[in-house]
């Protein structure tokens, strides 16, 4: 399933993992595993962000993909869901 992760960090923590090399490691590190679709850095309500979309192939990868940010990074993180122009398209089509 096609999913949208958002990875939020808070900045203490952030700047903490910048000054000792730890977040750029902990990014590329679950990059390297999902293999994303997309991937956008941002802010969000002042923090650092990060935008994933990535095939989710079974909800048991679910703590390989999200404790990494939790527990290096104390990040906030949400997986939603989503559905590109095809899928939408598919789905529109099979309703009645």
């Amino acid at each position: 399933m096609r999913v949208l992760m958002t990875v939020e960090i808070p900045t203490e923590p952030g700047n903490l993992a910048i000054k000792d090399g730890r977040l750029g490691k902990v990014i590329e590190s679950v990059l390297s595993d999902i293999n994303p679709e997309a991937v956008y850095f941002a802010t969000r309500s002042g923090n650092r962000a990060a935008y994933i979309v990535f095939d989710l192939e079974d909800a048991s990868r679910i703590p390989v993909v999200a404790e990494p940010f939790f527990t290096e990074l104390g990040a906030k993180v949400d997986l939603t869901p989503v559905m590109n122009r095809e899928d939408l398209a598919a789905g529109l089509s099979n309703l009645r």
